[in-house]
């Protein structure tokens, strides 16, 4: 994702999934929780240096249409 500007002159996060933007760019995984979580945190705004307030509705747009699910507990143990 990156930083653009919105068409009423606000500040966008986009989503970039080919890396192809020019900008400073931040990971975020597909995940809902994982969206839900740095809105919570504010952490766009942090990871993206920007001052202003930022609009991240079109990166939440696109993680819901390609969310995917985290792995569980169960499929990350290894066996001994």
């Amino acid at each position: 994702m990156v930083l653009g500007p919105g068409a009423d002159g606000t500040t966008v996060v986009l989503p970039d999934p080919e890396r192809r933007r020019p900008g400073r760019g931040a990971w975020l995984h597909p995940v809902v929780s994982c969206l839900d979580l740095a809105v919570r945190r504010r952490a766009f705004g942090r990871a993206l240096r920007s001052s202003t307030p930022i609009d991240h509705s079109a990166v939440d747009d696109w993680v819901r249409a390609h969310a995917q699910e985290p792995p569980s507990e169960s499929t990350n143990r290894k066996r001994v």
